[in-house]
């Protein structure tokens, strides 16, 4: 687990068609780390969703803090995992998230107290933001609960301010979004049922800037 930048902590549907097809739409495979063929009308659109992989973000991308190592997150992750319970999120939806396309479900309560769980007690690990990075986060105008957020935990969508969501596009023209909107029903079709939570993935970014899994963790 040597040679990462930054880590994460994902919801991926490791193994599963979902994860599949999610990988053949944005041209990258976070479970092997490597790209897969994509439809060449999806590469620009896909361009900064493909750097992190197909996934619902838990625990956001962080430098290690000084005095651990991506042994110690692993170990303390998996010790997280076994306290969490399995579940499962009603039906997934391809929706529109401000300028970009993402797959989402309208009950997020299990999925929050989930990502909740991965912030505030993997938050020992995290190294505290730097300034570009917290300026990158208030480029998108953040409420001053949000702010309050981003100051404490590094992430600005914790507890009642988080929203699952698995990315799907980059900032997208008014006239992109219903073409592309289609294109994902097709793409994802008869995988947006009801979607189990039983692992979570422990993520590492190469020296590329790509993300890829080190590890999936059963919950319970």
């Amino acid at each position: 687990m040597t040679g990462f930048q930054r880590f994460a902590v994902y919801f991926t549907a490791p193994g599963s068609e979902l994860a599949k097809r999610g990988a053949t739409w944005l041209g990258w495979d976070i479970a092997t780390g490597k790209p897969v063929p994509q439809p060449r009308i999806l590469e620009e659109a896909t361009q900064t969703p493909r750097r992190y992989g197909f996934h619902g973000t838990l625990k956001p991308p962080f430098v290690l803090a000084d005095g651990y190592s991506a042994h110690d997150l692993a170990r303390e992750t998996r010790a997280l995992a076994r306290t969490l319970t399995p579940f499962e999120v009603p039906a997934l939806n391809v929706s529109t998230l401000g300028s970009f396309l993402a797959l989402t479900t309208d009950d997020t309560a299990d999925l929050r107290q989930l990502a909740s769980a991965c912030v505030t007690e993997l938050d020992q690990f995290r190294a505290p933001p730097s300034e570009s990075e917290l300026a990158r986060r208030r480029a998108r105008p953040l409420s001053l609960a949000q702010d309050a957020l981003l100051r404490r935990w590094g992430y600005p969508y914790v507890g009642e301010e988080f929203r699952f969501h698995m990315t799907l596009t980059g900032r997208l023209k008014e006239d992109e979004r219903q073409t592309l909107m289609d294109r994902a029903q097709i793409h994802f079709s008869g995988l947006t049922g009801p979607q189990p939570i039983v692992a979570i993935t422990l993520c590492g970014e190469k020296s590329d800037g790509r993300f890829q899994a080190l590890e999936v963790i059963p919950l319970g």
